[in-house]
């Protein structure tokens, strides 16, 4: 991991300001974005913010849940998102103006330095896996079963409020994973430059390529997207002891998968 050059002090709210037209304009009217339950944000305090990642990696309800928090809540309360840390070795530029927005590498380090400074921090457990997951999978929660966020709510005593949202998996269509297919042939078949996720190699359905071989950058169709911050969840405990109990971690993390499918089952059922 690249750990000299990655501040929390890039994040930039006059850059965050003049995105804010642009993240408007698709927003009303190319996505017509319907949202509720930011009443469950505290005004104040710092938590995690847990999402289940759609649309490939262009991640439209992402930027979606950033424009809704900016234009309620300014540019000045502090918010990070963690981002795989390789998107600054394959998109330099594209990682540099997401730095100014509020990115950091998605290592626990530059976690807990977020929670030190009062922020709150945004993180899409899933990655690649859940964001390239089959259309067919489109309305499930699917974390890969990575606990990581579970223990650092833990160890950092923090609630997890979780994200989540109907529609924008269909903003591009996902046939399959053959990463298995092309890993069986020898693993130098794999192009390592797209080191965005090791177990992914999608073919998919999309804007601007049509048909898409491979965790590449994607435009996203329009497609109507609702998304709804739910209820917080608090855990019965905290702390390193609690992050150290494999059991408990594991429990927590069966209770918030549970409880934010629950959630999106009825979100679908509106739709």
């Amino acid at each position: 991991m690249r750990k000299k050059g990655w501040s929390l002090e890039k994040r930039d709210p006059k850059v965050i300001e003049k995105l804010m037209p642009i993240w408007e304009w698709f927003y009303r009217y190319y996505f017509r974005v319907q949202t509720d339950g930011w009443n469950h944000i505290p005004p104040k305090g710092k938590f995690l913010l847990v999402g289940s990642h759609n649309g490939g990696l262009a991640a439209p309800d992402m930027h979606l849940m950033m424009y809704d928090w900016f234009r309620r809540f300014g540019t000045e309360r502090l918010a990070y998102g963690l981002m795989h840390p390789s998107v600054w070795k394959v998109y330099p530029p594209l990682a540099d103006l997401a730095e100014k927005t509020g990115a950091i590498p998605a290592h626990p380090k530059m976690a807990m330095a977020a929670f030190d400074k009062g922020a709150s921090v945004l993180v899409y457990p899933g990655g690649g896996e859940d964001a390239f997951r089959p259309h067919s999978q489109r309305d499930r929660i699917y974390f890969a079963g990575r606990k990581g966020f579970i223990k650092l709510a833990l160890r950092e005593e923090v609630p997890i409020i979780p994200l989540i949202s109907k529609g924008a998996h269909d903003t591009l269509i996902v046939l399959g994973n053959c990463y298995e297919q092309l890993r069986m042939l020898h693993e130098v078949c794999i192009p390592w430059l797209f080191d965005l996720d090791p177990e992914v190699w999608p073919i998919y359905l999309g804007l601007p390529w049509g048909l898409a071989f491979g965790p590449i950058l994607n435009f996203p169709l329009p497609a109507h997207i609702h998304t709804r911050v739910c209820p917080p969840i608090v855990f019965e405990r905290y702390g390193r002891a609690a992050a150290g109990d494999r059991d408990y971690v594991n429990y927590c993390y069966e209770q918030v998968v549970t409880q934010m499918q629950a959630h999106l089952d009825l979100l679908i059922k509106l739709h």
